[in-house]
């Protein structure tokens, strides 16, 4: 009995292990720091889950240290400056998911997402913009991050936000 479970240790420490990655100390190392939350001004709720689905009201770019970004695309900020703001857009979704779930480890997968950019009526670069979302959730959850998505261009924006997005995520059993 002895042997094999020296056997089953040698092989345990041996067996790269699959589990996922703690997410919330994977921002940490990366810097990126979660908002604490606020209740919304208007008639709505960040978030609501159905079952095992998660669903996000938009979010717009929020600064760390408070405040939004601001602006059209493609007049007021580059693409580069656009997909910074959609980065800082899934800093605050991440953080009402943390709010509302507890753990951000229970995501077991990004579903679907509507990325919209308050740009100029000729600008074409949605995507490319989106991407700095979509990028984000991927570096922080791997092939969970990834997911369907849409990029639409919006005339204007609430308050001017240079994006807004809203997500829709499984969560595990």
């Amino acid at each position: 009995m002895k042997k094999i479970m020296t056997l089953l240790t040698a092989i345990l420490v041996f067996i790269p292990q699959v589990a996922m990655a703690d997410i919330e100390k994977k921002l940490e190392e990366m810097g990126i720091k979660l908002h604490p939350y606020t209740e919304p001004t208007n008639s709505y709720v960040p978030v609501v889950r159905a079952g095992n689905l998660v669903f996000t009201s938009g979010h717009g770019p929020k600064k760390p240290g408070g405040g939004y970004v601001l602006g059209k695309v493609g007049k007021d900020l580059t693409v580069e400056q656009g997909a910074e703001a959609a980065r800082l857009s899934g800093i605050a979704i991440l953080s009402s998911l943390k709010h509302e779930i507890g753990d951000l480890d229970r995501i077991k997968r990004f579903v679907k997402v509507l990325g919209m950019v308050n740009a100029t009526e000729d600008f074409k670069q949605h995507s490319t913009v989106i991407n700095g979302f979509s990028d984000l959730m991927i570096e922080v959850f791997g092939e969970n991050g990834k997911h369907a998505r849409s990029a639409v261009g919006m005339q204007s924006l609430p308050i001017g936000f240079a994006t807004e997005i809203e997500v829709v995520v499984e969560l595990k059993d």
